[in-house]
């Protein structure tokens, strides 16, 4: 691997600034009533107040708690482990790694465009930007035709499909379905509250849904590029499926409004991802890369 010691350099500076920006974050977990504020659709919104998420909503602001507590305490030791095999040339080691930057990359694309502005807002654009390089320069790293060698009998492909199949119609319908009636009623979808534009909808329907169901049509025609990106895709699931998860038991803890329907969907896919990777890790074969 040819960009091995550039990889580990821009995750050690990642990770050091992840540590940084996470633990400011859970920092500002305090029961306190924020102002209100008012928003361009004449919504009254709840601002949280204090800490580094003062002028975010409550629900932003608890949202960005939970996933900083579930990014310090198991993102950032899964990664740590996950560079270390890379390091070791591991080719397991270096799928976990290449899911999690996935993760930092969709978590900090979204924390730079969607929450307020804050004193942290250049280490979100650093975290963008370190997830974004290390994590195109990882997926260049890989021998296709070793990653074919490396697929056993025993790869879940089915099992996969089906998982990314029904993942993806689920999000899109909630999506969807908080988005079009609201256009032709006129009036603010729910979540947007005062922020400019849906931002994690905007991921999830632009690059996450359409990613997966390139990976389906892959899988489906037992393309290598499938296993390749079906094996990633799953670690950077579990990794955010944990996080919304977080969220959305934290939401519930602090009654500042969430969908049970919603809540019980992803704390369900996240048991069954979690599930999912032990077979995904049993279909490969423990090998070296170059």
């Amino acid at each position: 691997m040819y960009h091995r010691k550039t990889i580990a350099i821009l995750t050690i500076l990642l990770l050091l600034l992840t540590i940084l920006s996470s633990v400011l974050g859970i920092q500002a977990f305090q029961n306190v009533d924020g102002p209100q504020f008012t928003s361009l659709y004449g919504e009254h919104i709840q601002l949280y107040g204090y800490g580094i998420y003062a002028k975010d909503s409550v629900s932003v602001a608890v949202q960005g708690i939970a996933s900083d507590i579930v990014t310090l305490f198991v993102v950032v030791p899964a990664t740590i482990f996950a560079l270390l095999s890379m390091l070791r040339k591991s080719l397991k080691g270096t799928l976990v790694l290449t899911g999690m930057l996935g993760y930092f990359l969709y978590t900090y694309t979204s924390y730079t465009f969607l929450w307020m502005y804050n004193p942290l807002f250049l280490v979100y654009v650093a975290q963008m930007s370190l997830s974004f390089f290390a994590f195109v320069l990882l997926m260049m790293s890989f021998d296709i035709q070793s990653l074919r060698n490396a697929i056993l009998p025993a790869f879940p492909r089915l099992p996969l499909i089906v998982f990314m199949v029904v993942l993806s119609i689920l999000v899109a319908m909630m999506w969807l379905g908080r988005i079009i009636p609201a256009m032709l009623e006129g009036v603010a979808p729910l979540g947007l509250e005062h922020y400019t534009t849906l931002v994690i909808q905007a991921l999830d329907l632009g690059f996450v849904i359409p990613a997966s169901l390139v990976t389906v049509v892959l899988l489906v025609r037992n393309h290598v590029w499938g296993y390749f990106l079906g094996t990633i895709l799953i670690f950077k699931y579990v990794a955010l499926l944990m996080a919304i998860s977080a969220m959305v038991l934290l939401i519930f803890i602090e009654n500042t409004g969430a969908s049970m329907i919603e809540g019980a969907v992803f704390i369900g896919f996240t048991v069954l991802a979690l599930g999912m990777i032990t077979f995904v890790f049993r279909g490969i074969r423990s090998t070296h890369m170059a």
